[in-house]
């Protein structure tokens, strides 16, 4: 029997391939990977245009727990649904070594994601150097370690991605000493402007002068989507930005951009704000 990792795109139920909605529809079980990445839709809309029923595997099931859909695989076609490619993320990869350890047969069915879908706003993709995660800065847990890549990226006039935190399904252990039973935070997702108040952070604390107020970079919003937003400008400039839902990305662009990527940056100017009222 086959472990299915499938990817699903970036935008709604319809950017699943041909393939992979082929490989849904013959499987036995079905899971959607709900915590590293979301769809614009939720797990109603899958269901509906897979014809099959969605599981969703929480990030306690996928790390923790996944010998449960594994182990399906021994007697049936297993799908694990992934948004945006599905081996983008090191879970991922872990998952089918796992499966294939324990003697099942794993097929990858690939996507588009955020990786490649950020060459819309124009900068080109072979002159990205490492991508970074920013994270929630939670009282003194101030990460950092982030900015030398970024520093590195720069003295190589290479552009940055930064992909932004998510919690979701995040145990409330206040609420857990409290009385004893497990309950989750609402969802969070980090936007630009949370990313360019931390990248704008971790400047003053290392001062290695890649990430100052006037460093060009591009914010982006719900890539692959209808409402995807592309707005370039400078970290200060788009720090008042309303790039509304999620999910955000950030690119800092290298010091020095070819004439063809500033053209297009040229595309995505700032929003022009509204008169005042009379």
């Amino acid at each position: 029997m086959v472990l299915y990792l499938i990817g699903l795109g970036l935008g709604d139920e319809k950017d699943i391939t041909v393939r992979g909605l082929e490989a849904v529809k013959a499987c036995s079980e079905v899971w959607l990977e709900s915590y590293t990445s979301v769809l614009g839709v939720d797990v109603k809309a899958l269901e509906a245009y897979y014809g099959r029923p969605v599981r969703v595997a929480s990030r306690d099931t996928v790390e923790s727990e996944c010998d449960q859909i594994i182990g399906s695989c021994v007697d049936a076609d297993v799908a694990l649904l992934v948004v945006g490619d599905s081996l983008c993320a090191t879970t991922h990869a872990d998952i089918a070594l796992r499966a294939r350890a324990m003697g099942a047969k794993v097929e990858v069915i690939l996507n588009a994601s955020v990786m490649a879908a950020v060459g819309k706003c124009g900068l080109q993709l072979y002159s990205y150097g490492a991508t970074v995660s920013i994270c929630f800065f939670e009282g003194e847990w101030r990460p950092t370690s982030f900015y030398d890549k970024v520093l590195y990226n720069a003295r190589g006039n290479m552009h940055t991605l930064c992909l932004l935190d998510i919690k979701v399904r995040e145990p409330d252990y206040e609420a857990l000493a409290k009385t004893g039973r497990t309950t989750y935070l609402p969802p969070r997702f980090m936007t630009v402007n949370q990313c360019v108040d931390n990248l704008l952070e971790a400047e003053a604390k290392h001062q290695g002068g890649v990430c100052t107020g006037g460093a060009m970079a591009v914010g982006c919003a719900r890539l692959g989507q209808p409402t995807e937003l592309i707005v370039a400008g400078t970290l200060d400039e788009l720090r008042t930005v309303d790039f509304g839902g999620p999910l955000h990305c950030l690119v800092l662009c290298a010091p020095e951009l070819h004439e063809l990527e500033r053209d297009y940056l040229a595309q995505f100017p700032l929003p022009v704000a509204p008169p005042p009222a009379p």
